[in-house]
């Protein structure tokens, strides 16, 4: 792991990094995302700890900040955000199972199910994105490092290639951000464009 011995050195790091990004994975991902909205299909989303925390604020930007008058609506839906349910799996079963269970009575063929893992090996996330396969569903991962045991269950993986936790969550932010915002501008030129067609 680099050290990262002061603040000009952390964000010298974030840059170096971020320059490695794949942004073609990242459109796709965006593309996956919009063709979900088209089906009217659902976006699950799910993670530990920051990766937690994460799930909840895309899906709050996802589900509400791509509303925009015309009517239909993006269903997303963040795992992390019933504790009563994923309290009630942990302890009665395992913690281990706290997101597959809960996809195994929620996703269907074609929902995306979208997981947040830094290392790319919590096996919670690795347990739902087994049941999201199993079902069908498209599964999308965003990690780092080299994108651990994730990267192989994913049709679609973003990886910050680092292994500093601190800037990959940084840019895990940055790609959830960019994926939401290109989403949004998609659906507000698909409302326009209908919209232009209507009063022709």
């Amino acid at each position: 792991m680099i050290e990262i011995p002061d603040v000009s050195s952390y964000f010298t790091y974030l840059s170096q990094t971020l320059d490695k990004l794949d942004f073609d994975v990242i459109e796709q991902v965006v593309h996956t995302i919009l063709q979900a909205y088209d089906r009217g299909q659902m976006i699950y989303l799910f993670g530990n700890g920051g990766s937690a925390a994460l799930a909840s604020h895309l899906a709050c930007d996802l589900g509400k900040g791509t509303v925009n008058g015309g009517g239909k609506r993006l269903r997303a839906l963040a795992l992390t955000d019933n504790v009563p349910l994923m309290t009630a799996w942990a302890n009665d079963s395992r913690y281990e199972d706290i997101f597959a269970e809960q996809l195994s009575n929620l996703v269907q063929r074609d929902d995306v199910a979208f997981a947040i893992s830094a290392s790319g090996n919590s096996p919670n996330v690795l347990r739902a994105l087994k049941v999201a396969r199993h079902s069908g569903a498209i599964t999308v991962g965003l990690t780092g490092f080299q994108g651990g045991k994730m990267k192989e269950l994913c049709d679609q993986c973003m990886i910050v290639p680092c292994d500093n936790m601190q800037i990959i969550e940084d840019l895990h932010l940055c790609a959830a951000h960019a994926v939401f915002t290109a989403v949004r501008g998609n659906m507000r030129r698909q409302v326009q464009t209908i919209s232009a067609a209507a009063n022709y």
